[in-house]
This record gives structure tokens, sequence and C-alpha cells, in this order.
């Protein structure tokens, strides 16, 4: 079976599909292990574990897809990768969900900013005309073909046009094609009752640490229809300040001894999989 069929199975199930969002393999193997169903690669926490930068769309296709394709290999749960703006024209759009397939992600999802683009939660975000946002999805349908891939249509409208725009563009987007429709930039509780009660079909909503959404459980956002929500950044969030207190604890006690609560060194092992490896060398190393 393949990951996009997994995750269509989850889709049709019961409840919503929580999907953590992973920055790394080693992070996307922590959610499979806690029992989520799906990891989201967000394209914020893989810029800044690769480059250490904001995400203002500086990683390029090929990074981002060798990103996908090292998740997918450590993971056997569906992957949701963040395709950005699709990284150009039409025939750049096509050759992403191309390479997208060819790394076995269940799902991408493109979004309809004019580059540079921003994360949905930034200010500064322009849009790209509609009908060309619309255009753009149903291109990535077609370049998907009859392969097993879905197609998010992420809208930024929110924070750039208001809420009615959101509405209208994901809809858009939705009659172009798209799978499921994304409204980005959420932070108000209110914003997610809006967009459940006027976005029409299979829907995703982004719960991001910090905003007053925190407050609604997975089973509200499912009472509201919502299929697939993200948590982008928990783990990101809670991992750099983990490290940043261990660190401060370091340099303060000149020992890590007494610091933050850290793996041990076989639950680390155990986390990468050494197990395996080790198997394979007594079996057919010298």
């Amino acid at each position: 079976m393949s990951a996009a069929t997994s995750l269509m199975s989850l889709l049709d199930g019961p409840g919503i599909v929580q999907a953590p969002g992973a920055p790394d393999s080693a992070t996307a193997r922590l959610v499979q292990a806690a029992g989520f169903p799906a990891v989201y690669m967000t394209g914020f926490g893989a810029t800044a574990s690769r480059l250490g930068t904001p995400d203002i769309g500086l990683l390029t296709q090929t990074e981002m897809t060798e990103h996908a394709r090292n998740m997918t290999r450590a993971v056997t749960i569906p992957v949701i990768a963040d395709a950005d703006t699709g990284y150009g024209g039409p025939s750049n759009i096509h050759r992403t969900v191309r390479e997208y397939l060819q790394a076995q992600v269940a799902a991408i999802h493109l979004e309809d900013q004019v580059a540079p683009k921003r994360c949905g939660q930034m200010s500064g975000i322009r849009l790209m005309d509609e009908d060309e946002s619309a255009n753009r999805i149903a291109c990535a349908v077609e370049a998907r073909g009859d392969d097993d891939l879905l197609v998010i249509g992420r809208t930024d409208a929110l924070p750039a046009a208001g809420i009615e725009e959101a509405v209208r563009r994901a809809n858009r987007y939705r009659d172009a094609g798209a799978d499921l429709v994304f409204v980005d930039g959420i932070k108000r509780v209110e914003e997610v009752e809006a967009v459940a009660k006027a976005v029409e079909g299979p829907k995703v909503v982004s719960i991001v640490d910090g905003n007053e959404t925190t407050r609604l459980t997975a089973t509200d956002l499912a009472d509201m229809g919502f299929s697939l929500v993200f948590y982008a950044v928990t783990a990101l969030f809670t991992a750099t300040r983990a490290v940043a207190d261990a660190l401060d604890h370091l340099r303060t006690a000149g020992t890590p001894a007494g610091g933050p609560a850290q793996h041990t060194y076989a639950e680390f092992c155990d986390l990468v999989d050494l197990g395996f490896h080790q198997d394979l060398d007594h079996r057919y190393g010298s």
C-alpha cells in the first residue's frame, strides 16, 4: 500500500488525522514512536534545521525533496510535505510533483504566495492572482496523473486579505482539483470556526503553539469538520527550548549532570534503529 493510499484510508476513518510537524528525520521517528498516524514535513522546521534561518523561501526544490526522501526512509507512517509555491512556473510545478512522488510522500501542499514566500504566521505576505493560483493547483493535479499523491491547496490569504478572501480561494482551489484545502495563518479560535463553517469539503487546519487556537482539542477540530490537523512547530519549539536549557545548565554547572531530562544513550540508539544495523553487520560484515 502506498503512503498516499494509507493517508486516504486514515482520512476516510473516524475522527481527525493528527500530523505533528518534524523538522528532521530523527524527529519524524519520534512522531511515529509516539503513536501518531502521520507526520508533517514542515518547511518552517526544515529551513531551521538545515540552514538555521527563518522560513522565507531560502530552501530550493531539490533541498526540500531530498529532505522528504530522507524522512520517508526513516518512518513507515505517511509523510505530508510542504512544497512551498511549487518553485516556479508550470514546468517547475510538474517537476516538483514528480520529485515528491519519487520521494514517496503521501501528500504535498502548494501555497498561493508571490516569491519570496513567508511563513503563514509572518507579516508581509503577498498573494498571487487567484486565477493563476487555481491554475497551478490544476497543473499539480495533472502532473500527478494516476499516481498516488494527495494535493493540498493552501491559501495564505487570511493574514494578507482577510477571511472572505481566504474562504473564496480555498473553495476555488477545491474546485480546481485539490484533494484537501488549507487556510494557513490562523491565529484565533474564531478564525478556525469561520473556516470550518465556510470552506466546503475535506480541509486542513494548522495549530501553532503560542496562539489561542491551542485551546482546541483534536476532538473539537473533528467536530468542526476538519479532516487533518498539523502541529507544525510543537516538536521544534520544544526541542530548541530543551537544548537551550541543557546548554545553559552545562555552561553554568560545568557538567551535564543534574540538567534537564534527556534520552539515555540506549534510548537514542533505539530511536535511530541501531539494532537493525548491528544485525546486518553481524550477519554480513567482515
